[in-house]
């Protein structure tokens, strides 16, 4: 029995690994097309977003055997577009990854392939893949919050200059998403879907409310209060976004300063585990073999 629990692990792991490339290898499509590309001279197409969907497929089917709370899925939709994520089958693709990787966790741990089984650690390591995409998605949206809430004072420098030109407010918040396409890119995708929800009869004051919550970043919500505000009491929007800028670069000086000041606190555990265990070796270490060296032999005699 001892041999043959081995065997079937690594059967198991073969027809596992050969389900998986047999799933994901390329379709004769598609390997016509790709050969048609290189006769015709065509630049022949990367096979990754071909892997990606068919994976992106798996997870999405694997899904369907997923417990999914109703009001867990609204959490998980949000943390979504926190992230970017916002095509429809994100979030069946979020929850078979989730399955999929606590199934793979539970028997990779529960099979005999790295040691002995164990039934605890089994459960331990699929609680573990079941919880581990979720803190990726959750630093993911971070992440991206951060690059938004960085990239929004060079957004409202444009948006300044824009009104001033004499443009609207919906026509500058077109052209400042134009214009940050390359440097910021997030930001230049959720102005373009504000862009496009104007185009599509959506007030504005509810166009910039859903800017806000799709990225849930305090400073883009403080800025969408302020143009609902100044739009409402028909003030200058101009001077409005020119404080307001200001207001946004002076908070990210001090965010600045607050990280600075926080260094010396984040050094300690490096230093004190990583540098002066160095230090004592190089410094002390000769003095110590000196030491031994001296004193062993006059406590023999």
């Amino acid at each position: 029995m001892t041999v043959l629990l081995p065997l079937l692990a690594f059967l198991f792991i073969s027809l596992l690994v050969t389900a998986g490339a047999m799933a994901l290898s390329p379709g004769a499509a598609a390997t016509i097309e790709r050969r048609l590309g290189e006769i015709r001279g065509v630049p022949v197409a990367d096979e990754l977003p071909s892997f990606r969907k068919k994976l992106a497929g798996s997870f999405e089917k694997l899904s369907k055997y997923a417990p999914t709370p109703a009001g867990e899925m609204g959490k998980l939709r949000a943390r979504l577009v926190a992230s970017g994520y916002r095509r429809p089958e994100a979030l069946a693709v979020f929850i078979g990854m989730r399955l999929g990787l606590a199934v793979l966790a539970f028997a990779l741990v529960a099979l005999p392939i790295f040691g002995r089984a164990n039934v605890l650690l089994s459960f331990g390591a699929a609680a573990l893949g079941y919880l581990l995409p979720g803190m990726a998605l959750g630093r993911m949206a971070q992440r991206r919050q951060h690059r938004i809430r960085l990239s929004l004072p060079d957004a409202l420098d444009l948006l300044v200059v824009s009104v001033e030109a004499g443009l609207g407010l919906d026509q500058a918040i077109q052209r400042v998403g134009e214009e940050l396409a390359f440097a910021h890119r997030e930001l230049s995708d959720e102005l373009r879907l504000v862009n496009l929800e104007l185009r599509a009869g959506t007030a504005r004051s509810d166009a910039l409310h859903n800017l806000a919550t799709r990225t849930g970043v305090d400073d883009l919500s403080s800025l969408v209060a302020m143009l609902v505000q100044t739009d409402k009491f028909g003030t200058s929007v101009a001077q409005s976004l020119r404080v307001h800028s200001d207001t946004l670069r002076t908070k990210r000086r001090q965010r600045a300063e607050e990280a600075a000041a926080k260094t010396g606190v984040k050094m300690v555990f490096p230093l004190v585990f990583c540098i002066f265990p160095a230090i004592w070796v190089v410094t002390i270490g000769p003095a110590a073999i000196k030491f031994v060296q001296v004193l062993f032999p006059m406590a023999h005699k």
